[in-house]
């Protein structure tokens, strides 16, 4: 059995390679979702966040989470949002990315049919954990996430959710709740929030002229490409604040 315990803390040499994205944490994407094309011997993985440090024995990670309910992936509930729109809401608040791209990115989600949260469906994943195995079907998953993350915005929690609605129940996964997630690992939180000026953009103009350089040159394309339908006529859902925090 391979075991890979991903503490998202690499040697520097590999960072001195030409990094394939201009934002940083779209670059963090790649270990983060593709650790099966990393680490193609790995059987399991456990991704832990580098803002957070593992408390417990990874070995019982994969008791409770994989083995026990004979799962195959595992990712903590968020605390506070039940879907990609009230995620999206909250990191246009908090200015995770650029409020007009965050907008594009969930207008193409609802053309496409993703309907707000109902009872029967799952909460949006946390993602700062990600417990798998190396199955298939769930290194499919992997590579169709990544991509709308290459299309989109870096914020991989928004694009998730998507793509467990477009595989239309084929892919199974566990979601436990998130006061066991706080269990697994101390938080040590990020000394900088925003890492690129392109989260404080608050209107599509701003992009333009000698702005364009806020552009990413290489990631999140999709948002600058002719889309088959008017965006502008897609209405969001309202979202409903619960929590100041979120």
């Amino acid at each position: 059995m391979s075991l890979y315990v991903d503490l998202d803390i690499y040697p520097q040499p590999m960072w001195d390679w030409h990094l394939p994205y201009d934002e940083p944490r779209r670059n963090g994407k790649i270990p983060k979702i593709l650790t099966h094309r990393l680490f193609p011997q790995a059987i399991y993985s456990i991704w832990i966040d580098g803002k957070m440090e593992l408390i417990v024995d990874p070995l019982l990670m994969l008791e409770r989470y994989l083995w026990r309910g004979k799962h195959t992936f595992a990712i903590a509930q968020h605390k506070h949002h039940k879907n990609i729109y009230e995620e999206a809401d909250s990191n246009k608040r908090r200015k995770r990315y650029a409020r007009p791209l965050i907008d594009r990115h969930m207008k193409i989600y609802r053309y496409e049919g993703l309907e707000p949260w109902s009872p029967l469906k799952q909460t949006i994943s946390e993602g700062d954990i990600i417990i798998r195995e190396h199955t298939p079907l769930n290194n499919l998953f992997s590579c169709l996430w990544f991509n709308e993350v290459n299309l989109f915005t870096p914020r991989d929690q928004l694009s998730f959710g998507f793509v467990v609605y477009r595989l239309n129940g084929q892919f199974k996964f566990f979601m436990f709740p998130n006061c066991e997630h706080n269990s697994l690992s101390m938080l040590h939180p990020h000394t900088r929030e925003h890492s690129s000026k392109i989260d404080w953009v608050k209107f599509f103009n701003e992009f333009k002229g000698n702005n364009s350089s806020l552009k990413e040159s290489r990631g999140g394309l999709g948002l600058w490409s002719p889309y088959l339908a008017d965006l502008n006529s897609i209405v969001l859902p309202p979202v409903a604040r619960t929590s100041k925090a979120g």
